[in-house]
């Protein structure tokens, strides 16, 4: 059975340590469960990216979007920040590793919608992530990966971004329109 654990540092944030069934054949896990979280709305899409080493992608937020995210190939370093008004974590920032060189040891993330998320590709990755809405540009935005507000120390040297995230604006400088608020159980 999976380890469900909801982060104490960002409220609504859950990490998942799936089980790993291994033999000489290789490894077998289910990376999500709709189960594990309850509360939350159906997963109804799933995307991939494959990442090189030294890629930093974020931080980007959703207004109404949760995600899910599986490193199953490689080393990816998460980071997230809670920018939800009126939430008892919010201004708290989270990092951790996602995926593993061992295959052992493997983890995903719900983020819930008005957490800023990123990662950096430690290594060569593959990523899939699964959302709970359809993809709607609207709904894409974000926050500078180096805001000195969020505080993110991140582990890789000269990141490479898209043009997208090299103009994200600070935190302070956000829209108030594009400012998420807090809401349970989503």
């Amino acid at each position: 059975m999976a380890e469900i654990q909801r982060s104490e540092t960002i409220s609504g944030v859950v990490i998942v340590e799936p089980q790993i069934f291994q033999d000489p054949r290789g490894f077998f896990a289910e990376t999500w469960r709709q189960e594990w979280l309850p509360e939350s709305r159906p997963m109804i899409q799933s995307n991939r990216a494959d990442r090189s080493k030294g890629t930093l992608v974020g931080l980007h937020y959703h207004l109404n979007q949760a995600d899910y995210w599986y490193v199953s190939h490689g080393v990816a370093q998460v980071v997230l920040h809670d920018l939800r008004q009126g939430s008892p974590t919010q201004g708290s920032t989270l990092s951790f590793n996602l995926g593993s060189l061992d295959q052992s040891k493997q983890k995903g993330v719900y983020i819930p919608p008005g957490v800023a998320h990123g990662f950096a590709a430690i290594t060569d990755i593959t990523i899939t992530y699964l959302v709970d809405r359809y993809y709607d540009p609207q709904d894409e935005l974000g926050v500078a990966w180096n805001d000195p507000e969020i505080g993110a120390v991140w582990e890789v040297d000269e990141p490479v971004l898209s043009v997208r995230d090299q103009s994200n604006p600070l935190v302070e400088n956000m829209e108030n329109h594009l400012k998420p608020n807090y809401q349970e159980d989503r």
